[in-house]
């Protein structure tokens, strides 16, 4: 009987000394209120609290987990690897098999003359080396970026964020940067040849999921080529099949002279790349030698999982699904206090009527066992960026839920 009350004791104790009360006196916040969701185990397109309460994720990590959680694949390209060896060098002067392939099939998968690849840690560190090589390339300093472009966190990546409101708190900046307005024809102009590089997403995330105009990316490319300006598009959040290709600037007749990706690619882990031409790329070894450093770039068992995440979309229908999927969103998603849908395949934005009714859906659907988030700056938005595997059915049941949940909102 003393055993018996004692691991109830135990088991009780242990549940008050769960993380939820470490989380706010020991992590670092970004914000007073957080979703503070405590995480079980994730599997597939749920997420499970300590509870056993069963979420169906239409966040995918922010865009991340392509394939959803704890994929059996990635799983086994992870355990595979880690039986070899972990971190050895650093970046570009061991050859690892892994990270050589992964560079290889990505060189596969993107037109010419991009072919060479630079691995990091995230997305906004290949945001700083593509600003860093655009630089070397050209020899010139001006940077042009969009008006509430979002591409990172650091002190460079947020010299090209065009938000003042965010980054006023943090000047002075990168200097030589100017802002345009993303799909203005007119704003073009301000590409001279003075431009080093123009960097803009292939859809504008943090803005609401904005798509560019028809030919907008094809004037700008003609710019840049006419002034000898690089351009750079940014697919951290669009590429790796979530728009229906695998790269959403495949919509436009238009090819990048640097491209950014990240997110989609990890299966869940941490990575970011940068890809050009190995003409361009190779500006990065002299003058001065080591242009680009990284220690943990390209590590083998981040590059084991992101070369099968690749190669399970590629070889997949997955990318081909999304636009179906979206469909059903789109048709399913019809209600007066969702003013448009933004987006295209599972990267889409429900945009409210008021950003009180955003705040309230996220909440309501979370209670109600469907996880949605927040974009950056479009303070209406609500994001829906699933794991690419949902299924058709899981698509259904999570816009009915969202209805139901939209009806309790309150005008």
């Amino acid at each position: 009987m003393n055993s018996i009350l004692k691991n109830l004791f135990h088991k009780k104790f242990k549940n008050l000394i769960s993380s939820k009360s470490f989380f706010k006196k020991y992590q670092a916040q970004t914000t007073d209120n957080p979703l503070g969701l405590e995480i079980k185990k994730a599997k597939g397109c749920y997420i499970y609290d300590i509870n056993n309460k069963k979420y169906l994720d239409l966040v995918a990590g922010v865009s991340a987990c392509s394939l959803g959680h704890s994929n059996k694949k990635v799983l086994k390209a992870i355990k595979k690897q880690l039986k070899k060896y972990l971190h050895v060098m650093v970046y570009g002067e061991f050859i690892q098999n892994e990270t050589v392939l992964l560079c290889k099939l990505i060189s596969e998968n993107v037109p010419e003359p991009l072919q060479t690849t630079y691995l990091t840690n995230s997305g906004t560190e290949a945001i700083e080396g593509a600003l860093k090589l655009a630089k070397r390339v050209t020899g010139r300093t001006e940077i042009i970026s969009a008006k509430n472009s979002y591409h990172g966190s650091t002190m460079g990546a947020m010299s090209v964020m065009g938000f003042e409101e965010r980054i006023s708190a943090y000047r002075p900046l990168v200097p030589g940067t100017k802002h345009i307005a993303y799909n203005s024809f007119d704003d073009i102009k301000k590409i001279s040849k003075n431009t080093a590089a123009v960097i803009l997403e292939s859809i504008q995330g943090g803005a609401g999921f904005i798509e560019p105009k028809k030919n907008y990316l094809n004037e700008v490319k003609k710019q840049c080529e006419k002034t000898g300006a690089l351009l750079i598009l940014d697919e951290i959040q669009p590429g790796i099949g979530r728009t229906g290709k695998l790269f959403s600037f495949s919509y436009h007749d238009v090819i990048p002279d640097i491209l950014v990706i990240g997110k989609g690619l990890g299966g869940g882990l941490p990575v970011g790349a940068f890809v050009a031409s190995k003409k361009n790329m190779s500006k990065l070894k002299f003058s001065p030698i080591l242009g680009h450093i990284t220690t943990f770039g390209g590590n083998p068992l981040i590059s084991a999982a992101c070369r099968t995440t690749l190669q399970t979309i590629i070889l997949s229908k997955l990318i081909e699904n999304t636009r179906v999927k979206e469909k059903i969103f789109r048709d399913m998603l019809i209600h007066p206090l969702i003013k448009k849908i933004n987006g295209k395949g599972l990267m889409l934005a429900l945009i409210m009527d008021s950003e009180k009714s955003a705040q309230s859906l996220v909440k309501i659907a979370l209670e109600n066992g469907v996880i949605l988030f927040f974009l950056l700056f479009e303070s209406k938005a609500v994001r829906i960026t699933p794991p690419l595997i949902i299924s058709e059915s899981q698509v259904r049941e999570a816009c009915k839920i969202i209805i139901n949940c939209l009806n309790k909102i309150k005008c």
